[in-house]
């Protein structure tokens, strides 16, 4: 056997079909005439998007080994590892793309290089972009700390400020590298041999830095190819403001040092790395808190600023005395206003993404009335006005409405407000394939789409196309076009600036970068399920608002259960977030959602349980809640 291709999945059912379509797809012809033997090996670490029978439909010559638990990347990769049989050794991630010759290049170039103990290819993200991840240098001190404070950024050139990614290499010439990327891993079988598989301390993250480091340890070099490329759609990128990625990262940069250094030398390194642990973890923190709190703040200012303009107005003009409110109406009132009003519109779901004018409108209007309610009930001394309270609170609602409208204009992601214009959109391939692609996308598509197809594939024809039409994504056909041919055009036009997905063969799926639009989508884009933040926020408030209730009239409510002994620890569990009262998957309640149906099979039991979650609303937890007061 020639090569065997190793890939370890982990829901990406999508893009694990556009990986293997690749890979079975490539060329087949070495250099030196022979026919390349090609094994495929997945291991899924337990996926629950339906991978697996997938696999089995589609691509019954893989090799499918199924985890039922994520036993990591390190360990799936072995479990393959030790019954691949090929004389060269692939690790893929699912979310790639090879060209045709890349499989054939990379082992030609291997057969033909002695030294060659691993290698890697260069690799574009979904948007044609070189992506610096494609070679690396050791993570020495030094590396680290100038990727660490943004130096590697500044000087991306530079052989020491940019020594993490080895920037000094040009991408477009072979090169000697220290550390391959894990998305492409290329091993000799007598390294593997020699070495061993993938160390299993590492769970995610790591693995690759270990054992490019263990390859040229054994005597070998780690090599860079700059032709052919790989698309790989997710990369270092996606997930590195994350506080888990921060952990897990540096976490297993530290297993590293512990692994392989030895002295005071380790120590140190070990003490810088924990240093860089909390700084980017810090840094991860306040630039999530920094986001979050960016706009509730421009909020609150302009909010704050129209009441005290409107106080004055009112207090010059119906008063005539501008201090004829006291301090205390300026320094708390005022903010405890708005506030209450901000409040009512994130309970109402007015601050989720994507960003709906009536959930934040609705939301403030409940927020005014309970204000006015709260008013009526003041002595006469603490009701200053009911009028500035009115005339402050719509204008809140109007400078919130305001300043989505900018972020709209500003294209920030999740608040534009032009959900019906038409999304330009660009499909190339024959006339045949573009009309298929065309019902697929318009169906799958959550809005409007104006589409121009064609089938020249000029890169300056496609320019004029994209500059004259505004297009902003570009869909691939690839029953027409190769990939190699696809890759080739995404670096072309990258400096137009446009999305680009790909429309495979066959099935009911369009590819991009950073999603897939697939019927499935279609069915489930418009459900507001318990999923999504304002439904699991509500969900939430009514667990401890109810449960407190409940906690306050206990010397009554424990006097007419059935079950005593459980009334106090259910109602601590659901407090503390350990259960809720009507569970579902994943989620332990006090109660199930088939609660009112204790006659239904469990077929019945299930699809209750599925409706539930799809269509949940507040009251669904209220009535199983009242009709169950007895049994808590």
């Amino acid at each position: 056997m020639t090569l065997s291709v190793v890939i370890v999945n982990y829901n990406v059912k999508y893009f694990l079909d556009q990986c293997l379509a690749s890979v079975f797809g490539s060329n087949r012809q070495l250099a030196n005439g022979e026919q390349m033997e090609l094994e495929v090996w997945v291991v899924d670490n337990d996926s629950v998007d339906g991978s697996a029978s997938m696999i089995r439909t589609a691509y019954p010559q893989v090799k499918l080994i199924e985890n039922h638990q994520n036993v990591g990347f390190s360990k799936a990769n072995n479990q393959a590892l030790l019954q691949a049989t090929g004389d060269v050794l692939l690790l893929l991630n699912p979310d790639t793309i090879v060209e045709p010759n890349t499989l054939c290049h990379s082992v030609d170039f291997m057969q033909s290089h002695a030294d060659c103990g691993g290698l890697c290819v260069k690799m574009i993200d979904g948007k044609g972009n070189y992506m610096k991840e494609s070679k690396r240098g050791f993570p020495t001190p030094s590396a680290a700390f100038c990727k660490i404070v943004g130096l590697t950024s500044l000087f991306p050139h530079s052989r020491r400020m940019a020594a993490y990614y080895m920037g000094h290499l040009p991408a477009n010439e072979v090169n000697k590298i220290d550390i391959m990327p894990g998305a492409y891993m290329m091993i000799r079988r007598e390294v593997y041999d020699k070495i061993g598989g993938l160390d299993e301390q590492y769970f995610m993250y790591g693995e690759d830095v270990d054992y490019s480091w263990r390859i040229k340890q054994a005597g070998y070099e780690n090599y860079y190819l700059p032709e052919p490329h790989i698309i790989h759609y997710k990369g270092e990128s996606t997930r590195k403001g994350s506080l888990n990625y921060v952990f897990t990262f540096y976490n297993a940069m530290s297993i590293f040092v512990n692994t392989h250094f030895d002295g005071p030398g380790a120590k140190f390194y070990n003490i810088i790395i924990h240093i860089a642990i909390w700084l980017r973890a810090t840094m991860a923190w306040c630039s999530r808190i920094a986001k979050r709190m960016a706009l509730p703040l421009l909020d609150f200012a302009c909010a704050y600023g129209g009441f005290i303009l409107i106080k004055h107005l009112w207090a010059t003009f119906w008063a005539s005395n501008i201090h004829y409110y006291p301090p205390e109406y300026t320094t708390l009132v005022i903010p405890l206003y708005i506030l209450i009003l901000m409040l009512s519109a994130w309970l109402g779901g007015g601050y989720d993404t994507p960003y709906k004018p009536m959930r934040m409108t609705k939301g403030m209007l409940v927020g005014m009335v309970m204000l006015l309610a709260f008013y009526s009930l003041l002595n006469e001394e603490q009701r200053y006005s009911r009028m500035l309270l009115l005339a402050g609170s719509l204008w809140t609602i109007v400078s919130t409405q305001c300043i989505r409208l900018v972020c709209s204009f500003l294209h920030l992601p999740g608040y534009t407000l032009r959900h019906n214009q038409p999304v330009p959109t660009l499909i190339i391939g024959s006339d045949k394939e573009t009309t298929r692609v065309t019902q697929l996308y318009t169906k799958v598509h959550p809005s409007p789409t104006a589409i121009t197809t064609t089938s020249d594939t000029s890169p300056n024809h496609l320019q004029d196309i994209i500059r004259i039409n505004h297009i902003i994504r570009v869909i691939f056909c690839a029953h027409d076009i190769g990939l190699e041919q696809i890759i080739h055009l995404m670096a072309e036009l990258k400096t137009t600036g446009v999305e680009y997905t790909i429309a495979p063969k066959e099935g009911e799926f369009i590819i991009g970068s950073d999603s897939v639009f697939s019927k499935d989508s279609a069915l489930v884009s418009h459900i507001d399920t318990i999923s999504t933040p304002l439904c699991k926020r509500q969900k939430r408030l009514f667990d401890i608002v109810s449960s407190t209730m409940l906690l306050m009239a206990s010397p009554i409510m424990i006097l007419l259960q059935h079950h005593r002994g459980t009334f106090y620890a259910h109602i601590v569990q659901v407090l503390t977030g350990k259960k809720t009262w009507v569970g579902y998957v994943g989620h332990e309640g006090v109660f199930d959602s088939a609660q009112l149906h204790p006659n239904a099979d469990s077929q019945m039991r299930r699809q209750i349980e599925l409706q539930y979650m799809h269509t949940y609303r507040l009251r669904y937890d209220a009535t199983i809640l009242w009709h169950n007061l007895r049994n808590i």
